[in-house]
């Protein structure tokens, strides 16, 4: 996957940006921004499980990446008072690797697996037992002589993330108690982030540049840090280190990222669709063969935030554009599309 700027996947092989972003995650929902409809009701869960002196029930989180998944999970576990083990699907390869997992967990505790859509599937029916009954059942020996055996695990508590809930499979996202889908940032919100993030990291920002950064965040946490690192440092190396609005303009210019948070990649797909297919509809495998870019990272990485500001709609047919987009990349729309807008 190419590591773009606006990119709102994590980038993984960057030590340095890994811990920038654990260093700016919330511990408590006081200090969490945004998701409000999500805290209430977790609040509530929380409360009432701790009252009862149960664990709480099962959790999925699921949206697009860089929302706030991960931080969330640690969150709760915070609130909860409980321990926390993360892991990922891709990380947990056989049906031991879970059990090894699952048998040192303590009372209360929270496992958190990331990409939980990813999860093998011998993995995923041992999770079944384990979520409604907290029981493990395990297979001794192979063969005539192999033997079902039954442990008893302590009462813990799985959160679930993933970008694709519709990729998990019924029997798993039914024993869920908890279900919830992260929403996009407000302008507002993302202006807070970032205060808050600046804040932190002890770096220099006005409201008007902190407002025009978060107009640019793809309405994503993760991009708004990541953004405001980069322009930092084109402030400490062409400025005094403060960041206003020309420093920022300038930096947004290189990084070319335009008024809507949009960049190369974006603009990459937008222009396919227009220019080779008039605007759409044409198919995402066509579209990942013409940008060069992988199918997932298209429908994960690249689509939902140009169809939640409405430049991009999927249709039966496939992708098309809308006259907005049109607008924004300053191009001559068709005239049927020109006139539709007008009524």
């Amino acid at each position: 996957m190419i590591e773009r700027i606006v990119g709102a996947a994590p980038q993984t092989d960057d030590d340095v940006e890994q811990e920038f972003e654990v260093k700016l995650r919330p511990h408590d929902f006081a200090n969490y921004i945004g998701q409000d409809r999500l805290k209430q009701n977790l609040q509530l869960a929380i409360q009432a499980a701790k009252k009862r002196g149960e664990a709480l029930d099962h959790v999925l989180l699921y949206g697009p990446p860089g929302l706030g998944k991960t931080t969330m999970a640690s969150v709760i576990a915070n609130e909860m008072g409980a321990q926390i083990r993360i892991t990922s699907g891709p990380a947990i390869e056989r049906a031991g690797d879970l059990a090894s997992l699952l048998t040192n967990l303590q009372d209360g505790d929270i496992l958190f697996i990331d990409e939980i859509h990813r999860l093998h599937r011998t993995v995923e029916e041992v999770l079944y037992s384990a979520m409604e009954d907290y029981k493990l059942d395990i297979m001794l020996g192979k063969g005539p002589s192999a033997r079902s055996l039954r442990l008893d695990l302590p009462q813990f508590t799985l959160i679930g993330a993933t970008t694709r809930a519709g990729a998990l499979a019924a029997p798993l996202r039914d024993r869920f108690g908890h279900t919830h889908r992260l929403e996009f940032y407000t302008h507002d919100q993302m202006q807070q982030v970032i205060t808050r993030a600046a804040s932190i990291l002890d770096i220099r920002i006005d409201e008007p540049a902190a407002l025009k950064l978060a107009e640019r965040s793809r309405q994503t946490p993760r991009i708004a840090n990541r953004l405001l690192k980069r322009v930092r440092d084109y402030a400490d190396v062409n400025g005094d280190g403060i960041i206003d609005v020309a420093t920022s303009t300038k930096a947004l210019q290189l990084l070319e990222i335009d008024d809507l948070g949009l960049d190369p990649a974006d603009r990459m797909l937008l222009d396919a669709i227009i220019e080779s297919y008039d605007g759409g509809p044409v198919g995402v495998e066509t579209l990942a063969a013409l940008t060069a870019e992988e199918r997932s990272t298209i429908e994960d990485f690249i689509e939902p935030y140009l169809m939640q500001i409405g430049l991009l709609e999927r249709t039966p047919r496939g992708r098309k554009v809308t006259y907005k987009t049109y607008k924004h990349l300053d191009k001559q729309p068709p005239k049927d599309m020109a006139q539709a807008s007008l009524l």
